[in-house]
């Protein structure tokens, strides 16, 4: 059957996308970028608003952001391919990777259990753990840190509960279990693999980057100012404080900066293989490596990823994780059943109406996405 003539009194897909993005970025953020993807590759990308109220410069789809925990994904899957290739076991004891590791009364953690958030670890607030972009890592912080918070509070293997301590440790254990950083193990093993070639763990000085804001009360900046490291707050314009370019302390955890057409390739690298039989992308089957499809969904954790199943009004299952922090506030969503990958990333430290656009990447989208076959979905 010959496909339809497109309809050139109907808005395209890229148009349709762009008006939804439009219709909410106003409210929490003054710029946001999005792409979309399916496992053939990005769908559409785009950005609206202002990336730098200063000069007024308009978002582009290359803007760099801080990804802060979407970096998990990255990481989570590094160690899954690490696992996948004899290198690493995601079922043995922290202890076999860190013999100097101190758990405490309530007994080791699993390397899996790092990555599902049941270390029983607790998740101290991150405020301080970043640096500015020009400034050397602080030395001993990363250690310090793990000295302080790295013993789980209760008996490991129990109910999900979201830490940052977890992938901070897991990012040790990829370092002893690899000789190298963590790093050069997610560029080698994600990044490069994917094509995710503007996105690093610095900004890449040749690129656009959106600048960052916290929306709050003039009178309130100083405060503000004074809870970062020195030289990250910068000026006001209103009630918008800007922050200065700066770099996350804790690579594992959140390190990760690039444009939302980077990171939408590695949420579509997640999604189920196509096809009847399956097959294997540039990771690997990460399928295989039981990262998502697998059953016993309820609200916790996957491997790195949030789960949710389809609801009673018919909405479809997925799969998603965050990324905030000063200045900016991410999100990165997968439908299964659906073959879709989506991201969107805003430069405000608000939380944005993101469930509205995913919806509607569904809406314009849906319909039209080929069903992806069995893959344990309850």
């Amino acid at each position: 059957m010959n496909n339809p003539t497109p309809d050139p009194m109907q808005p395209s897909t890229e148009d349709r996308l762009r008006a939804a993005a439009s219709s909410i970025q106003g409210f929490k953020a003054p710029a946001l970028s999005y792409a979309v993807a399916t496992a053939d590759g990005i769908i559409a990308s785009g950005a609206v608003g202002i990336a730098r109220l200063s000069d007024g410069r308009a978002a582009g789809t290359e803007d760099q952001y801080p990804w802060f925990s979407m970096t998990k994904i990255a990481t989570a899957t590094a160690i899954m391919r690490l696992h996948a290739a004899g290198q690493l076991d995601v079922d043995a004891l922290v202890g076999q990777y860190l013999p100097s590791y101190d758990p405490g009364r309530h007994g080791q953690p699993t390397v899996r259990q790092l990555l599902t958030h049941t270390a029983g670890l607790p998740n101290p607030l991150p405020l301080r753990w970043i640096r500015p972009e020009n400034q050397a890592p602080t030395p001993g912080l990363l250690e310090g840190i793990v000295r302080k918070y790295g013993k789980p509070r209760r008996t490991p293997g129990g109910r999900a509960a979201y830490s940052n301590i977890g992938y901070l440790i897991a990012g040790l254990v990829i370092e002893a279990a690899t000789g190298q950083s963590v790093e050069q193990v997610i560029t080698d093993l994600v990044l490069q693999p994917l094509g995710m070639d503007h996105t690093g763990f610095t900004f890449n000085t040749e690129g656009p980057r959106a600048t960052g804001y916290v929306l709050s009360p003039r009178m309130t900046h100083p405060m503000v100012a004074a809870l970062l490291p020195a030289g990250v707050a910068g000026a006001s314009a209103g009630r918008a404080l800007s922050l200065r370019p700066f770099l996350v302390e804790g690579a594992a955890y959140g390190g990760l900066i690039g444009p939302a057409s980077d990171a939408v390739k590695l949420a579509a690298a997640h999604l189920p293989n196509p096809g009847p039989a399956g097959g294997t992308g540039p990771l690997g089957d990460l399928g295989q490596m039981r990262m998502i499809h697998h059953k016993g969904w309820r609200f916790d954790h996957g491997i790195g990823w949030f789960r949710k199943p389809a609801d009673a009004n018919q909405s479809p299952a997925f799969v998603e994780h965050y990324g905030t922090g000063g200045g900016f506030w991410n999100a990165m969503r997968i439908y299964p059943d659906l073959g879709i990958a989506a991201v969107g990333m805003t430069n405000a430290t608000s939380r944005w109406p993101f469930d509205s656009f995913f919806n509607d990447v569904v809406d314009i989208l849906g319909h039209n996405m080929p069903q992806s076959h069995n893959h344990d979905l309850p």
